[in-house]
């Protein structure tokens, strides 16, 4: 590594982590002022404001990551190329390509830092947040939950017509077992309660039905015999309590071996929503990737001295990001609905730009 590589990736990490600190302290005063009134309200104590803000900066932190790459790359190489250090360097013998060699070990450090606080410190942290914001901010989520239906298992669905994630209690509880679309099984009870001692589920005047196999009827005008019924039973079922809670972006508090487990879950359940999960997966795999990616057009963006100043890149640069950002959430909202493939979601964006860097390859000076 010479020192020219030195100098470069000096600058561009110490750009970054200032952008990052300068672009989160922004964001995060921004959000204490949208919440003031609700911490006033939920009569917090500052150390519990300061232990939201602890878990809350390095979600955030992690979610502007790759842009504030791009727009520290534009920043740091158009100000070294107003000041005439990048025809210097390749007036000197040094290639594009081997000027490009220090961006791409920068490149490295961040999106290996990225990787590993994405994939396994971030959720973990996101759990206490999101915790945190149910509790206080969400309260109608966090108690209750109406009209969930459910696939548990191959064939097997199930029903509450509400559940209390307080009390963990659920009411009007059905579970149908189906057999080549017939309903062979029917578990009925007025009330469902999760034992944290036992772990398991204890049912509350229960009845449980069979379809007469005399009978191949149809579940809508299925003949059920009374198998057996009492007041109180104990069961285990392949749900937890956990899995009727109603939060927004849960794949937050996951990490990837996390995700992956939850992947598998729901997979052998054969419920639906797995593309939201399978996602989000992905994208952890890609992003690292995308900053690789977002180096090589910044370089590619910035490297021409313009007469105008840094201005013209900086706000280029800002417009490619909007784009890119447009770009991304669009595939993931597709992907999240099963429009697009999880794995094409996450990479196609990467993909493209990578297309359109490589188209202005050809016009930068060299």
């Amino acid at each position: 590594m010479t020192i020219l590589d030195r100098y470069i990736i000096k600058k561009i990490l110490a750009t970054f982590f200032y952008v990052v600190l300068i672009l989160v302290a922004i964001i995060t005063v921004i959000d204490v002022t949208e919440k003031i009134d609700k911490f006033v309200t939920n009569n917090l104590n500052t150390a519990s404001i300061l232990g939201y803000y602890g878990d809350f900066i390095p979600w955030i932190t992690g979610l502007i990551a790759p842009i504030t790459v791009f727009i520290t790359i534009v920043y740091v190489t158009s100000r070294m190329a107003a000041h005439t250090e990048i025809i210097a360097i390749l007036s000197s013998g040094v290639s594009f390509r081997r000027l490009l060699v220090p961006y791409f070990i920068a490149a490295f450090i961040i999106a290996c830092l990225s990787f590993y606080l994405n994939g396994w410190v971030i959720p973990k942290s996101n759990r206490e947040r999101i915790e945190f914001e149910l509790q206080y901010f969400k309260k109608n989520n966090m108690t209750s939950r109406s009209n969930i239906h459910m696939q548990i298992e191959p064939n097997v669905y199930l029903f509450l017509q509400n559940f209390s994630s307080q009390s963990n209690v659920g009411h009007q509880f059905t579970l149908e077992r189906f057999d080549s679309n017939r309903l062979v099984e029917k578990l009925t009870a007025e009330n469902i309660q999760w034992d944290t001692t036992k772990l398991k589920w204890k049912l509350r005047y229960w009845k449980h039905k069979q379809v007469d196999s005399i009978f191949r009827i149809q579940p809508a005008g299925a003949t059920f015999k009374l198998a057996s019924r009492g007041d109180e039973m104990d069961t285990t079922l392949s749900v937890t309590p956990e899995d009727f809670e109603a939060t927004d972006r849960g794949y937050d508090g996951m990490t990837i071996d996390e995700l992956t487990e939850h992947i598998d879950k729901i997979r052998f359940r054969g419920s639906t929503g797995v593309e939201v999960y399978e996602t989000e997966r992905q994208i952890r795999f890609a992003i690292p990737f995308t900053i690789f990616v977002l180096v090589f057009m910044g370089v590619l963006v910035s490297a021409r001295k313009s007469r105008g100043g840094t201005g013209f890149q900086i706000a280029l640069g800002f417009l490619l990001s909007f784009i890119f950002i447009l770009f991304f959430t669009m595939t993931r909202t597709f992907a999240e609905t099963g429009s697009l493939p999880p794995l094409l979601a996450a990479w196609l964006p990467n993909g493209v730009f990578v297309l359109i860097s490589l188209g202005m390859y050809k016009y930068v000076p060299r």
